[in-house]
């Protein structure tokens, strides 16, 4: 009797094994919890969050004291729950998904398509984009250029005036000239063209914004979260410029980090197809 007991009490206080894919599961659940949270924190889903844990504890208590028919409702209702909230979030759930389907996991493994080896534009475009915000931001005229990388922007192109000319700074500066037809809304470059003028953008949502910035900053900011574009922002009451990527604002920067902004995005495509060039000869010779 006291060997069986010894056996439990042994089996009671013993560490079990852990493998090598228990860790990794360990990590990625961790990984999905952290990015969850973050979501959740620039969302309406960090607000919903204290009334679920406000539920779960009732729900909870109604476990504890066996309150059936509380549990009961709980139970049954509980599908339709998930799809009413599915239902707000609606939008914050595509711009997740859209950031999800933004990251390119294999893009940097396989090499798909006949790549050229260039840059995403040229000298003379981002000089005349330089020349144009610096002449503006000098005589407060507000402007709005989105430059395109590798996500489409023909949804908002649709929503504008296409123009398909070669980027000057006379042409930008005209655009967006007060009182021209074309000064309202954005300005979508895409190569070394402006592809089309007026384009609507989907404003942010992000809570941290300041309230000092207006619609013309949060259009920039949202397309920049939703897209992998970059935009540059004229302000109309300051003449500040600001550049707006990837859901983050650079505020109050000069010609020289503006070009400096700009060269980054240039020579980003041209080391992504040279090292997909090169990668793509590797395989071949073997």
């Amino acid at each position: 009797m006291e060997t069986v007991q010894q056996f439990f009490d042994l089996e009671a206080f013993r560490i079990p094994s852990v493998r090598p894919t228990d860790i990794l599961e360990i990590l990625i659940i961790a990984f999905l919890v952290y990015h969850v949270l973050l979501w959740a924190k620039n969302s309406r889903l960090w607000s919903m969050l204290k009334g679920v844990i406000v539920i779960m504890a009732f729900i909870l208590f109604a476990e504890f004291f066996q309150m059936n028919t509380i549990l009961w409702i709980v139970g049954n209702f509980f599908n339709v729950i998930i799809t009413v909230v599915v239902i707000i979030l609606q939008p914050e759930l595509r711009k997740a998904l859209e950031e999800l389907g933004r990251k390119n996991f294999f893009s940097n493994a396989f090499f798909f398509g006949d790549m050229k080896f260039q840059e995403r534009f040229s000298d003379k475009t981002l000089n005349e984009i330089v020349r144009a915000c610096v002449e503006m931001s000098k005589v407060r005229t507000g402007a709005l250029i989105v430059i395109q990388q590798d996500f489409s922007l023909a949804e908002f192109e649709r929503t504008g005036i296409a123009v398909d000319g070669i980027v000057t700074s006379q042409l930008l500066i005209n655009i967006f000239e007060h009182n021209t037809p074309l000064h309202d809304g954005a300005v979508i470059i895409r190569g070394d063209r402006v592809v089309s003028a007026t384009c609507y953008l989907p404003l942010s949502d992000n809570m941290g914004i300041g309230k000092e910035l207006g619609t013309r900053h949060r259009a920039g900011i949202g397309v920049s979260e939703v897209t992998d574009s970059l935009t540059i922002i004229v302000s109309e009451e300051t003449g500040k410029i600001s550049v707006a990527y990837e859901g983050e604002l650079d505020k109050s920067v000069d010609s020289d980090r503006l070009r400096d902004r700009l060269k980054v995005l240039q020579n980003k495509h041209a080391e992504e197809t040279h090292i997909k060039h090169f990668a793509r000869k590797a395989r071949v010779k073997r």
